[in-house]
C-alpha cells in the first residue's frame, strides 16, 4: 500500500500510527456538497458515480443508501478488486463481481484521484463519489456522502424517507460519534496497533462498547427511534465484519459478535434487509482483508471459516 504525495503515487508502507504505536485514520481531503443550493454540484440524474469496494465498511454505507433511496438508475457505480497491494485499490476485473473502470479506464483507484487534483496528497481510498460533467471527486467521506444521498435526489427518485430525521438528528449523532470512534474506527485501532498496550487499550474499548450497544439494544430494535436510521446503517457494516474477519484477522477475540444475544439478533433481522444483504460480499470482505494485509498475515492463508457467516 502506498499514497499519493504531490500528486505521485508513493510505494510502500505508510504509517498511521503515533509514538504510541495507536492507530490513527486520515481525514478525508474532497468534502463537497450537493444540493440544490450548491453552485457546482447540483442533483442530476445520470451525472454522479461511485467508485466502492465491496469489502470495505465504509463503501458499503454508500452501497446501502443508494439502493433504499431508489438512486440505481441516477448514479452509477464501479467495484474494485478486493486486493490491496503496492499500487493500492485496483481496477483489475479478474475477481468475480468487479467491473473495472467504466468510466476512465484506469489501472487503480489512485489514479481518478489524480484526474481530480494532478497535486493532491493523500491515501487513495473508498468510496468516491465522482463528477462526470467537471471531471472532479465531488466526495471522499462516506459519512458525507450517505448525508447527500439521504436528502439530495428525492425530487429526482420521489423516495423521501429519512434516515436522518430532524426530530432525531442530536440522538443520532450522538451515537454516531460512540459507535464511529470506538467501534467502527476500535476494530482498526486494535488490528493495527504496533504495541501491546495499544492493543490493549484499544480492545478493552472496544468490547466495552459492544457491550454498551448489548445494553441498548435488549430494548430496542434499533440504535436509535422506532426504525432504521443512518445510525443503524453506520453501524452494520462493521459487525457483519466482525466474526469472518476482525475476531480473528484484528485480533478481535474477546467475544465474537455471534455470543452477543441481542447485537446478533440485531444483526440478522437488519441482514433481511435486501439493501443490506445485496451489499455484502463476504468473498469480497475475506479476500481484502486476509489477502491485503501482509504486515498481519504474511502468507496470506485465507481461513475457511467460519461455516454461518450470518
Amino acid at each position: 500500500m502506498g499514497q499519493l504525495i504531490d500528486g505521485l503515487w508513493v510505494k510502500g508502507s505508510v504509517s498511521n500510527n503515533d509514538k504510541s504505536g495507536s492507530f490513527k485514520r486520515s481525514e478525508s481531503v474532497f468534502r463537497n456538497n450537493i444540493s440544490l443550493d450548491e453552485k457546482i454540484y447540483i442533483p442530476e440524474t445520470g451525472r454522479y458515480h461511485l467508485y466502492v469496494s465491496y469489502a470495505c465498511p465504509w463503501a458499503q454505507r454508500t452501497l446501502i443508501f443508494r439502493k433504499l433511496k431508489q438512486l440505481e438508475q441516477h448514479i452509477t457505480v464501479d467495484y474494485v478488486d478486493p486486493d490491496m497491494l503496492d499500487m493500492g485499490w485496483s481496477f483489475n476485473k479478474n475477481f468475480p463481481g468487479t467491473t473495472g473502470d467504466s468510466l476512465h479506464k484506469k489501472k487503480y483507484i489512485h489514479e481518478i484521484y489524480q484526474l481530480s487534483d494532478k497535486h493532491v496528497s493523500t491515501k487513495a481510498t473508498v468510496p468516491i463519489l465522482w463528477d462526470k460533467k467537471t471531471n472532479t471527486i465531488v466526495s471522499n467521506e462516506s459519512s458525507e456522502i450517505i448525508r447527500i444521498f439521504n436528502k439530495a435526489f428525492n425530487q429526482i427518485t420521489n423516495n423521501h424517507v429519512d434516515y436522518y430525521p430532524d426530530i432525531l438528528k442530536n440522538e443520532i449523532d450522538e451515537i454516531n460519534d460512540f459507535v464511529y470512534n470506538d467501534i467502527n474506527n476500535g476494530v482498526y485501532k486494535t488490528g493495527f496497533s504496533k504495541t501491546q498496550l495499544s492493543y490493549e487499550n484499544a480492545a478493552n474499548k472496544l468490547f466495552s462498547s459492544l457491550n454498551i450497544i448489548e445494553k441498548k439494544l435488549e430494548d430496542s430494535l434499533y440504535l436509535v427511534g422506532n426504525s432504521i436510521t443512518e445510525a443503524d446503517i453506520r453501524l452494520l457494516p462493521t459487525l457483519l465484519r466482525f466474526d469472518c474477519v476482525y475476531y480473528l484477522h484484528f485480533k478481535c477475540n474477546l467475544k465474537k459478535i455471534s455470543e452477543y444475544k441481542n447485537i446478533n439478533n440485531y444483526m440478522k433481522t437488519l441482514f433481511e434487509n435486501n439493501a443490506i444483504k445485496s451489499t455484502t460480499n463476504f468473498d469480497h470482505i475475506k479476500r481484502h482483508y486476509y489477502y491485503s494485509h501482509e504486515h498481519i498475515n504474511p502468507y496470506r492463508i485465507i481461513p475457511i471459516g467460519p461455516q454461518h457467516l450470518i
